[in-house]
């Protein structure tokens, strides 16, 4: 029975992959990797077994549109990329692939962090300077970076976040110093190639993750500094996809709020996620008075239908501060809607 793509591993895609290239081409491949890469990959390519050939052609497809990623990103960064992409992929895919290869990104020159128990990372630089600790938390994931943030004193957890929020690229120098320190303290570092940035994106997504109680006073702190800056994070913690995160009752009490003409437009421009959860949600009637609202609209410009969204996201932030909605997997706990 042949595998599914969905099912495939990572060192499955790869040896996938190298197969396709041919026996030329894969040598000068093989020839990049060390000896324990290479057995690895031996062992994948040896227990491949009923491979289609579209599985093969969307791997292959995968690989191409991963490496043309990573080209744009060299040559103009991330923002350069994401638009490039997203005129060729459409905003759902592009996410896909950018979060994909964030991950890597953020694994050169401090890989070592990766497979570190967060507690034993929280005993090590909870006596840190706070700009230390912001760098640190910059390269890992944002569910590792939101546990220890968690754990850090009130007073510091604010700092770190305003420190990560308004992170800008590191000198090299400064990199290499923090660099030595770790190595001494953990593993091998690995790469040497880094980059470092922090900034409003990075933040939201760690706050995304703690507690509710946490966030709140971290937001508040960084509120009272900088009123802009925490609308900023704000508004991209929670972007108008995420209403997936949003149980059934919450959903019916955001719908309450949004004109039908409003969500109307802003499904325009979601996913197929996004459209059943909302569809889910309301009678058969409104359905089809939203899908009918759609069509009759025809075309309409990216940014109008990305304000719409925005001002329903608004609506959304909220209803959950005043503690009507509950947005799930906030800090791996639910809380009580009174």
């Amino acid at each position: 029975m042949a595998i599914p793509y969905a099912d495939l591993t990572s060192g499955q895609k790869a040896a996938i992959l190298v197969l396709s290239l041919g026996q030329d081409i894969a040598s000068l491949v093989l020839k990049e990797l060390n000896e324990a890469e290479i057995e690895l990959l031996t062992l994948e390519i040896a227990n491949l077994r009923d491979i289609s050939p579209s599985v093969e052609e969307k791997v292959l497809n995968d690989a191409s549109t991963i490496i043309m990623a990573n080209r744009y990103i060299s040559q103009g960064g991330v923002d350069y990329a994401r638009s490039l992409l997203e005129k060729a992929l459409g905003r759902e895919k592009t996410n896909e692939i950018l979060r994909r290869l964030e991950g890597s990104l953020k694994t050169t020159g401090f890989g070592m962090l990766k497979n570190i128990d967060p507690k034993q990372l929280i005993n090590f630089i909870q006596n840190e300077h706070p700009q230390t600790i912001s760098l640190i938390l910059t390269q890992l994931t944002s569910s590792s970076a939101a546990a220890i943030l968690s754990e850090l004193p009130p007073e510091l957890q604010a700092d770190v976040s305003y420190r990560i929020a308004t992170m800008e690229k590191i000198s090299p120098d400064v990199i290499s110093e923090l660099e030595v320190v770790l190595e001494k303290q953990f593993a091998d570092a690995g790469a040497r190639d880094l980059s470092i940035s922090g900034g409003t994106k990075t933040i939201a997504e760690i706050l995304n993750l703690i507690e509710a109680s946490s966030e709140k006073g971290i937001m508040e702190t960084i509120e009272s500094e900088n009123p802009d800056l925490a609308a900023e994070i704000k508004n991209l913690m929670f972007i108008f996809e995420d209403i997936i995160l949003l149980d059934n009752r919450s959903i019916q009490r955001v719908l309450k709020e949004v004109e039908t003409k409003d969500l109307a437009i802003a499904l325009k421009a979601a996913s197929d996620d996004v459209r059943q959860k909302i569809f889910s949600n309301v009678s058969e009637r409104v359905g089809t008075m939203i899908k009918e609202e759609m069509e009759f609209m025809g075309p309409m410009r990216l940014s109008d239908v990305e304000a719409t969204q925005q001002k329903i996201v608004e609506t959304i932030r909220r209803l959950q501060e005043e503690g009507q909605i509950i947005i799930s997997g906030r800090g791996g706990k639910e809380e009580l809607v009174v």
